[in-house]
C-alpha cells in the first residue's frame, strides 16, 4: 500500500466533496479525494441502460439553486426545460382520474381551499423558523416532538387535504412516511426550497435539467484534479489527532492536516474512526436515516402522452406512483416518464417479484396515462436503497425530537475532521446545490484554520 502526503484528505468524490477539493486546490493547498465506488458522482449517476440515457439520480435544477447554476455555467454546461406544456392529471381515493391545470389538485371546493389555508400557514412558519437554525426557533422543541402527520390532523378534518399536503414533503421529499419525522424536519425541508409554496409548484422545483446529464459536473471537477481522484478506495480508517490525520483507504494511505468527509451521515459508521468521535456525534449519527424511494424510468417509442394534450406531470397520494414527470431527454424523438414509489409503498413491492413489481408499477403508470404506459420499450428501476455506498434516498434526516436535539452540532468539526454532504445544507439541502454550498464553506472554514 502506498502513502502519500497532502494538506487535506477528502472522503467521497460527490459533488459536495470535489467543490471542497476544487476550492482547496485554488487556494494553493494540496488534496486527495478517496472514493469507494469505480465512479464519481455519489448520488448523481448518468448512465445508459438498453441505449437509453437515465439520469438514475438527481437531475432537475430549479430557479433559486444559484450555487449550482453558477457552477454550471464555470464548466459550460447547458439546461434544457421540463416539458411540461398541457393538463397534469390527478387520481382522487376512489380512483378517479381528473385532467388539471395550476398547482392545486382538483379537488372539492371545501378540500382546495383548505389546502390553500395550510399552505399559507406553512409559509408562515417556514419564515418563522427559517432554514439556518431551526433548532434556535423559539418553538423548536414543541415542533419536533410533533409528527408531520399528526401535526396535520390537528389542523384539519379534511383527509384529502392533508394528505396531499402531507405528500409534498413525506413521500415526495424526505422518502418517509410522514408518522416518522417531526414538524420540524418538515418546516426545514421547506425552508431549504424557500417556502412550502415552492414545493408544491412542480414547475419550479422541477425546472430544468442539464444537457447530457447532472452527473457531468462531478465528472468535470474530478477531471480538472486528475490524479489526485482515486477510484475504488473506500476508507476504513481515520486516525487523526490535534496535529492531524490519516486515511487508509484499500489501496492509498494519505497523511494530511484536515480531513473532510463528504459521504451521507448514514455511512459516517462504514469508517472506524481513531480515536473514536466523541459520544454526542455517535448518538447523533443514530437518530440520523435516508428514506427509501424507487426511481422509475419507462421509455416509450413516442411520447405518446403530448398527443392527449397532457403535460405528464401527475400526483395522488393513493396510487403506488405517487407523482410522475415526462423526463424525455434533450432533442431525443422517444417518451421518457419517470416516476417514484416511496417508503413503505417501496416497501410493499420489494417484496414481490422484479416481474410483479415492474407489473404493480406499470399499471399504476397507466392510471394516470392509459394503456400505453403499460408497454414501455425500455424500463429500469433506480434503487438507492441497495446501493452499497448510499443506502437510501435522497437524504439524511433526523427521527422525531433528532433535528432539535443535535441539529446545531451536525456541521461543528471534530479536531481536524470536517463534514460536508447535502445531507447537512440549509438552502438547497438533498439537492446539488446544497452540496455545492456546503463544500464551499468546508474549503472556506478549512483554508480559514489553516492561515489562523
Amino acid at each position: 500500500m502506498s502513502a502519500i502526503e497532502r494538506d487535506v484528505v477528502i472522503i467521497g468524490a460527490g459533488a459536495s466533496g470535489l467543490t471542497a477539493a476544487t476550492k482547496l486546490r485554488a487556494a494553493g493547498l494540496s488534496v486527495a479525494v478517496l472514493e469507494a465506488r469505480d465512479r464519481v458522482g455519489g448520488r448523481l449517476w448518468t448512465n445508459h441502460i438498453d441505449g437509453a440515457m437515465l439520469e438514475l439520480g438527481g437531475q432537475w435544477v430549479s430557479p433559486d439553486q444559484t450555487a449550482l447554476l453558477a457552477t454550471l455555467e464555470e464548466l459550460g454546461l447547458d439546461t434544457y426545460s421540463r416539458y411540461r406544456e398541457g393538463d397534469s392529471v390527478y387520481v382522487d381515493a376512489e380512483g378517479v382520474r381528473t385532467r388539471f391545470t395550476g398547482d392545486i389538485f382538483p379537488v372539492a371546493e371545501s378540500t382546495a381551499a383548505e389546502m390553500e389555508r395550510l399552505i399559507a400557514l406553512l409559509d408562515e412558519l417556514v419564515e418563522e423558523v427559517g432554514v439556518t437554525e431551526p433548532w434556535a426557533h423559539a418553538r423548536a422543541k414543541e415542533y419536533d416532538r410533533i409528527s408531520w402527520s399528526a401535526w396535520l390532523a390537528e389542523q384539519t378534518d379534511d383527509v384529502e387535504a392533508r394528505d396531499n399536503i402531507a405528500l409534498f414533503i413525506a413521500a415526495a421529499m424526505l422518502t418517509k412516511p410522514s408518522h416518522s419525522f417531526s414538524l420540524l424536519q418538515a418546516l426545514l425541508m421547506a425552508a431549504s426550497a424557500g417556502s412550502f409554496t415552492h414545493l408544491v409548484e412542480a414547475d419550479f422545483i422541477l425546472d430544468k435539467r442539464v444537457v447530457g446529464g447532472l452527473q457531468q459536473v462531478p465528472i468535470k471537477l474530478a477531471e480538472a484534479l486528475g490524479d489526485d481522484v482515486h477510484l475504488s478506495s473506500p476508507v476504513r480508517r481515520l486516525e487523526w489527532s490535534d496535529t492531524g490525520v490519516s486515511a487508509e483507504a484499500d489501496s492509498v494511505t494519505v497523511n494530511a492536516r484536515y480531513a473532510i468527509v463528504a459521504v451521507p451521515p448514514n455511512l459516517y459508521s462504514r469508517i472506524d474512526f481513531q480515536p473514536p468521535l466523541p459520544r454526542l456525534s455517535h448518538q447523533m449519527h443514530q437518530h440520523m436515516s435516508l428514506g427509501l424511494v424507487i426511481k422509475v424510468h419507462a421509455v416509450y417509442e413516442t411520447p405518446f402522452w403530448r398527443e392527449d394534450g397532457l403535460s405528464a406531470t401527475a400526483f395522488s397520494p393513493y396510487e403506488l406512483v405517487h407523482e410522475a414527470y415526462d423526463n424525455t431527454n434533450h432533442e431525443d424523438p422517444r417518451g421518457t416518464l419517470v416516476g417514484f414509489v416511496s417508503d413503505e409503498r417501496a416497501d410493499e413491492v420489494f417484496k414481490l417479484s422484479a416481474e410483479e413489481r415492474r407489473e404493480r408499477i406499470l399499471t399504476s403508470l397507466s392510471h394516470y396515462y392509459g394503456e400505453q404506459a403499460l408497454s414501455p420499450v425500455v424500463y429500469y428501476e433506480s434503487d438507492w436503497g441497495s446501493e452499497e455506498w448510499t443506502r437510501g434516498a435522497y437524504a439524511a434526516s433526523f427521527d422525531l425530537g433528532g433535528l432539535s436535539r443535535y441539529g446545531a452540532m451536525q456541521s461543528t468539526p471534530v479536531g481536524p475532521i470536517f463534514w460536508s454532504t447535502s445531507d447537512l445544507a440549509a438552502e438547497g439541502y438533498q439537492h446539488v446545490d446544497g452540496a455545492i454550498r456546503k463544500g464551499t464553506d468546508t474549503a472556506e472554514a478549512i483554508i480559514a484554520r489553516h492561515q489562523a
